[in-house]
């Protein structure tokens, strides 16, 4: 089926009608249901009976896949309603009738998820971690916590890649080990002085990494998607396009070739600190490290994060609120007049310490 306005292909999506009054159902967080926002009809979320697999990175070459920059947006049809949205959103909702719309992952080009961490943290929850994150921000404008609420959030399925590795590695450094000399200045007064003896070193460690997640959506800021961690990635459940009901799902845009390049950078941190441990001492240079990487593999993960995006003197500023934690990450605006008063409170009590000091 094609989309008569634009030549692209539509493709259905999977709503989720309502047993009840036939409005709708969406995932409930914290559950394992369905249910219907307005009359309470629930319905349960059978075990697929599939397993959570770590593929090996020598298939990869095997799936089948489009490369993420021949990627056009999905034209979705609703089944409710018959309207066309046009997105690049694996799932989401009806933009005229509101219906939970989710993408059968065979029809995205992509790798398919293999599990889903669900959320957790429902509406109450956000509201609960927005008001101790808003109300700990000192120096925001007290109207800043009149705009960001509950309410403006978005539920959002981010997916990330994970990969497990057993690494052998092989450095070459130096061991530094710290002795003390006495030293006499020109007025007689002496003082001892630290000085460190450096050791040519060599020595290899191994590790195994499990689960190293590397976010596969650039459309939020990375260095905030990372800090919502720790995961409880244990607690993940095999995919099921049913936990995506009622929310929004991203398609990743990093590559899984690009994905674990990036995990073997973030591996090789915790490498050179075990290597540190290793050459041991007073102190380390870690100066080469050669780091041989087998039985690799990888996964397509999709985590649950809130977004909230609010409007604050004429610029937009974002929250991310980690689905299963209630952790915070985000911006927010500084108030300059409550800047200028702790500064001027601070010169105050400075003048006053130099003048009860002056007078001793």
């Amino acid at each position: 089926m094609s989309d008569p306005r634009g030549g692209r292909p539509a493709t259905s999506a999977t709503s989720y009608p309502c047993g009840g009054c036939g409005a709708r159902v969406e995932f409930a967080p914290g559950t394992n249901v369905l249910q219907c926002p307005y009359c309470g009809f629930r319905q349960e979320i059978r075990p697929s009976g599939q397993q959570i697999r770590e593929i090996a990175i020598d298939e990869l070459a095997a799936l089948p896949r489009k490369p993420v920059g021949q990627l056009a947006p999905y034209t979705l049809v609703c089944q409710r309603c018959s309207a066309r949205t046009e997105t690049t959103a694996t799932a989401g909702l009806c933009q005229f009738c509101g219906s939970p719309l989710v993408l059968d992952p065979n029809a995205t080009g992509q790798i398919m998820p293999e599990g889903v961490l669900p959320f957790a943290v429902d509406h109450d929850g956000i509201r609960t971690s927005l008001g101790k994150w808003v109300s700990s921000r000192w120096f925001a404008p007290n109207s800043f916590k009149k705009v960001v609420s509950a309410e403006s959030t978005k539920g959002t399925y981010v997916p990330h890649w994970t990969f497990d590795s057993e690494t052998f590695s092989q450095y070459h450094g130096q061991r530094g080990e710290h002795y003390y000399v006495t030293q006499r200045d020109g007025n007689g007064n002496t003082r001892r002085v630290r000085r460190t003896r450096w050791y040519g070193v060599t020595g290899q460690v191994s590790r195994a990494f499990d689960d190293v997640l590397v976010p596969a959506s650039l459309v939020l800021p990375v260095d905030h998607v990372d800090a919502l961690g720790p995961w409880p990635l244990p607690e993940a459940q095999p995919y099921q396009p049913q936990y995506l009901a009622g929310y929004y799902a991203l398609r990743y845009d990093v590559e899984p070739e690009h994905g674990l390049e990036e995990a073997k950078s973030r591996m090789s941190q915790v490498i050179r600190e075990d290597c540190r441990r290793d050459i041991g001492g007073d102190a380390q240079r870690v100066e080469r490290v050669n780091t041989n990487f087998t039985n690799v593999t990888f996964k397509l993960m999709l985590l649950p994060i809130w977004v909230a995006t609010y409007m604050y003197a004429g610029k937009s500023w974002q929250i991310l609120i980690n689905g299963r934690t209630g952790e915070i990450q985000g911006e927010r605006p500084w108030s300059k007049v409550k800047i200028a008063l702790a500064v001027l409170v601070g010169l105050i009590a400075l003048a006053i310490l130099l003048l009860v000091f002056a007078k001793r």
